[in-house]
């Protein structure tokens, strides 16, 4: 049986009113955390009373504290067996809720927690798992080698999470999953979390839960208003410019850009790093190691643009990430929601950016009103708007520096130049001259968005010369094949003794 609960307004509820114990409390405060969200809210008071929930929710909703904080509360630290096993899709998304329940322990004395996911060496796996821990936190295929080894163990499990269910069965998990629940006790406690409600959920939840209580807040995201949506229509060629004038008009320090493809990914990378950004790659391709690294990058500023497939920035969590480009547009619907969610995290604001090509813009009226929001159009931004943004940033920087002082050796520079007949105001503006052509070096000043969007590979007509290409004509194209297709009649003509 499952009860559905839809919670859309739940809002201004403190923590302390779930009755949680003092260390939780301190740890909840020490990350910044205030009230509970819409599915925290909802959550946690279920779980504490050991009902079986399927929560449905996007990524950035706050769901991993949801399961968290009341799978902490009720783990005995006396008890150093194995509790309580959350599963995820990816590495990345492992890691992710590992750390979440690391810092929400933090206060919790004799409680442990152990990641265990492919790409990382299984011996050090295996030699904290041997000291003894509470919770452990997986990918399906990492988790069933450890149970084949025998170095984890199921029969004391008293809680079972899945989190991003419908993610795992895409990836082809269902069959390691089933094998795991069922080598679980019967009376756990079993949590799913999933954005989509497709069938297969629907069964796994009849197979495995009891009187599952329904918590739906998926509206309460895709309606909210601290993610600004636009798009640009704007032809495959022209992208890799169009994103690089977006990302300096807007001054963005980390973006996250999602390609469909890896071969896709490693080109934009290559193409970005050309034209001067500090820009990295994810995707399933690289090893372990390699997306540790990559990740880092990302975390503390050194790589500024990551440009990632879907399942590789799945369960990505960087709080300051500003803006998501959609510089393909998602595969899956459903995607596009979970791309949007990695910017505005942690109370902040944040822009998606989506690019559109062709027919695709009906893809994008789909997406809106499965999801009942609106994207808005925007113009490609021009060279000419892209110097005055940065002039104006300049500017700033200016002045700033001018404020903070330190600049006698300068001026005594400009000193002896206007000693030579020329004013501080030709100097300036010189100087300024050479800031902004360093800063257009990566620019393609050539194209012309507005003409290049509507030359297509037929003939066009432009007062009385036509354009195919690059190509121009002083006439139709038409009209010489016309002409050879006339002299050869003629030709046809004399030969013919008729």
């Amino acid at each position: 049986m499952l009860i559905s609960r839809k919670y859309l307004e739940i809002m201004h509820i403190n923590f302390e009113q779930f009755g949680l114990s003092q260390e939780t409390l301190k740890a909840i405060k020490d990350m910044g955390f205030e009230e509970a969200s819409p599915i925290q809210a909802a959550t946690i008071p279920l779980l504490l009373e050991n009902k079986d929930v399927i929560g449905q929710a996007q990524t950035g909703t706050g769901k991993t504290a949801a399961f968290a904080i009341p799978i902490i509360e009720k783990l005995d630290p006396e008890n150093k067996e194995l509790q309580a096993v959350i599963l995820c899709p990816t590495r990345e998304l492992v890691i992710q809720v590992s750390e979440e329940f690391r810092k929400l322990m933090k206060y919790k004395e004799n409680l442990w927690v152990t990641p265990v996911y492919g790409g990382q060496e299984i011996e050090r796996q295996l030699r904290a798992l041997k000291k003894g821990v509470q919770v452990i936190i997986g990918t399906p295929g990492r988790t069933m080698d450890h149970m084949r080894r025998g170095s984890i163990k199921m029969h004391s499990v008293k809680m079972v999470v899945l989190d991003e269910a419908d993610e795992m069965l895409d990836m082809g998990f269902r069959e390691d999953i089933e094998i795991i629940l069922k080598d679980t006790p019967a009376n756990r406690q079993t949590i799913m979390f999933s954005a989509t409600m497709e069938k297969d959920i629907l069964e796994l939840t009849k197979q495995f839960q009891k009187q599952a209580v329904k918590i739906d807040v998926t509206s309460k995201k895709k309606s909210d208003p601290k993610i600004q949506q636009l798009y640009f229509e704007v032809m495959d060629k022209n992208k890799p410019e169009l994103l690089a004038r977006l990302i300096d008009m807007h001054n963005l320090k980390l973006s996250l850009v999602f390609c469909n493809t890896r071969s896709q990914v490693d080109e934009l990378v290559e193409i970005l790093k050309t034209r001067g950004y500090f820009a990295d790659a994810l995707h399933g391709d690289m090893s372990q190691n390699q997306r540790d690294k990559v990740m880092r990058g990302f975390r503390n500023g050194t790589v500024e643009v990551l440009v990632a497939t879907d399942v590789a920035g799945r369960g990505l969590d960087v709080n300051d990430v500003e803006a998501v480009f959609n510089y393909d547009l998602p595969r899956d619907d459903e995607d596009y929601v979970h791309r949007i969610g990695r910017t505005a995290r942690a109370g902040k604001s944040g822009t998606a950016f989506t690019f559109i090509t062709g027919k695709q813009i009906y893809n994008l009226k789909r997406i809106e009103r499965l999801n009942g929001f609106q994207v808005q159009r925007q113009n490609v931004p021009t060279i000419n708007e892209l110097e005055s943004t940065r002039i104006n940033y300049l500017a700033k920087k200016i002045k700033k520096i001018i404020t903070e002082g330190h600049i006698s050796n300068y001026i005594n520079q400009v000193e002896l130049l206007m000693g030579e007949d020329y004013t501080s105001l030709d100097v300036a503006a010189v100087l300024l001259k050479f800031a902004l052509d360093k800063e257009n070096q990566g620019f393609d000043s050539s194209i012309d968005f507005e003409e290049v969007e509507q030359i297509e590979d037929r003939p066009q007509k432009f007062g009385n010369r036509f354009r195919r290409g690059k190509k121009v004509y002083n006439e139709p194209i038409f009209a010489n094949k016309n002409k050879k297709k006339n002299k050869f009649k003629a030709r046809s003509a004399k030969k013919s003794p008729h």
